[in-house]
């Protein structure tokens, strides 16, 4: 990379660094980099590594189940991600190929993936939840040539055929390759050649809620420049120490554990626990002062269950991203903390789109505003044109570097992904008059009842506010006067026993809260089925309410289970 793109970068990331409470200024001024040339491993975190003092701040702590930790400087991540960039291109990995990354929150994650990007190889971030079915159909989809697994879960490769490297961290079994041989390897590294800003850096299968996964294709720039959006959002500045709450294998794993907080300098704190623990959680808040707190919303409803007000040091900044946030979540957390949660919207396929930057005034639901760098519409689906409510859409015109490329070997989803000179998100949001997006829900996800549109995640924000509620789900139950009626599928709080008692209680409580045409008129105790990562499979519940009523809710009786108001 020239030294004029290195300056262009900077300058780009320094002009959001010092207009973090600026929003006005920031989304009117700020202009992306236009990089030719970019391997932000080598360009930039060697550049940090390489700075005496910058060099010498903590990049990575890691903190054991146990209360066992670690920590290193950017400048030793440096070498010894050189040293496995070395070893990596010594057993036969070299520019173009696509490595499978299967490893929990250890060192290793960070040194092989800064490894693979100075290598300029391509990254297939996987999570080791994953089976055999799943990893053949990364390794033939994938093309991978090579796998990097922790030794645990390589067997799990013994029935998945093909041609790649096998390489294990920690006890590798008969013919795989031995990780720790990486460290006695040279730990200063020279690339065989540029990295192009187009070239291909992520390959992420997504989870999918309604269909097979995708492949999102990201470069060597969508991503680590990409997430100066990401970085704004939080607020993130240099010797922050930022906690996310997230696994490795997904897509906010890499925004908030990798290129957001070492995009601006800051510590990446990690969480190494086998079983999420809320008084763990915010024991680690308390004791490695945490400047910076980000974590999902299934993460956030578990820790308002716990004491809040024990923190003594609550972090400054708290965000919440994956899916949108309950306002009763919020107000428990800033009644508890003193700061409230700022959510932000984006995808596998970009960076934050649209998001509540720090010092800028905060609407109950709203989402925020769009990020600097992104150009947002919303688009009424059935005319194509600019609409007050619609789906959030992204405007082509003024392309966004936190874009992916586009879905790989698949040019009838990016057609229709990319129709009409807009990138289509899927998500339905309404923006109001100051410009604030508030969530709708997925585009699949709102029904019709008595002709009236209904969100899910209206209703299922109403729902979590009563206490015996941990979870909720909305989907539309036929019924033969009104189309479909709202139906509230549950899981509950400890302590409250699925009975008719707490249903009824739940229904009331939905009656007096929602407008007459939102009112939860069926309800339901059940174990809610998710993605691998986490996302309710809204589908599943759409297609069991259409099984249970194959007559179109003609049949007056309800299904055993199920309470009706």
């Amino acid at each position: 990379m020239s030294e004029t793109g290195a300056q262009a970068f900077y300058a780009a990331r320094d002009f959001l660094l010092d207009h973090r409470e600026d929003y006005e200024t920031a989304y009117r001024d700020f202009r992306w980099p236009e990089l030719g040339e970019f391997n932000w491993a080598l360009d930039h975190f060697d550049a940090v590594a390489a700075d005496p003092e910058r060099g010498a701040r903590r990049a990575l702590w890691i903190v054991e189940s146990a209360g066992a930790e670690a920590s290193w400087t950017f400048a030793e991540l440096s070498a010894r991600s050189n040293r496995v960039a070395n070893w990596l291109r010594a057993q036969g990995v070299s520019r173009g190929d696509r490595i499978i990354l299967m490893l929990g929150n250890q060192i290793e994650l960070w040194e092989t993936l800064l490894a693979a990007m100075k290598l300029g190889a391509v990254v297939i971030p996987a999570t080791t939840l994953l089976n055999a079915a799943d990893l053949r159909d990364r390794v033939d989809r994938g093309h991978a040539k090579h796998v990097i697994v922790g030794g645990g879960n390589a067997e799990k490769f013994d029935d998945v055929a093909g041609d790649y490297t096998r390489i294990a961290v920690g006890n590798p079994p008969s013919g795989w390759l031995d990780y720790s041989d990486a460290y006695f390897a040279a730990d200063t590294f020279a690339p065989d050649g540029v990295t192009k800003a187009s070239d291909t850096l992520l390959l992420y299968f997504t989870s999918g809620t309604t269909a097979k996964p995708k492949l999102v294709e990201h470069s060597h720039v969508s991503y680590p420049v990409g997430h100066l959006s990401t970085m704004y959002w939080i607020g993130l500045e240099p010797g922050d120490v930022h906690l996310n709450i997230s696994s490795p294998g997904w897509a906010k794993h890499a925004w908030s554990n990798v290129f957001a907080p070492w995009i601006a300098e800051a510590c990446v704190l990690v969480m190494n626990y086998a079983r999420f623990d809320a008084e763990s959680v915010l024991g680690v808040l308390d004791r490695c002062g945490v400047d910076s707190f980000c974590a999902p919303p299934t993460v956030w409803r578990m820790l308002i269950q716990a004491d809040l007000s024990g923190l003594k040091n609550p972090p400054r900044k708290v965000v919440g991203a994956g899916e949108p946030l309950n306002p009763e979540v919020i107000e428990q957390v800033e009644k508890a903390w003193g700061v409230r949660i700022r959510d932000g919207f984006g995808q596998t396929e970009t960076s934050v789109q649209i998001a509540n930057p720090p010092g800028q005034p905060i609407k109950a639901g709203s989402m925020g505003r769009p990020a600097p760098g992104f150009v947002v519409e919303l688009i009424d689906p059935a005319t194509g044109e600019k609409a007050e409510e619609g789906e959030i859409c992204l405007d082509l015109s003024q392309r966004p570097a936190g874009l992916m490329v586009g879905y790989r070997d698949d040019p009838e989803r990016n057609a229709e992904a990319m129709a009409g000179g807009y990138y289509h998100t899927g998500d339905v949001g309404a923006r109001d008059e100051d410009g604030y997006i508030t969530y709708v829900g997925r585009a699949d996800d709102v029904f019709k009842a008595s002709d009236y549109r209904i969100s899910p995640f209206e209703l299922e924000s109403v729902l979590i506010e009563h206490p015996a509620v941990a979870e909720a789900a909305v989907v539309p139950s036929p019924d033969p006067v009104r189309l479909a009626v709202p139906k509230a599928y549950i899981v509950l709080a400890a302590g409250y026993e699925p009975n008719e008692e707490t249903a009824r209680s739940i229904l009331e409580f939905a009656r007096d809260n929602l407008a007459p045409y939102k009112r939860i008129r069926r309800l339901e105790f059940f174990e809610l089925p998710k993605t691998i990562s986490g996302k309710i499979r809204r589908v599943e519940l759409r297609g069991r309410e259409d099984g249970l009523r194959s007559d179109g809710g003609a049949t007056p009786v309800s299904p055993k289970g199920e309470y009706t108001l």
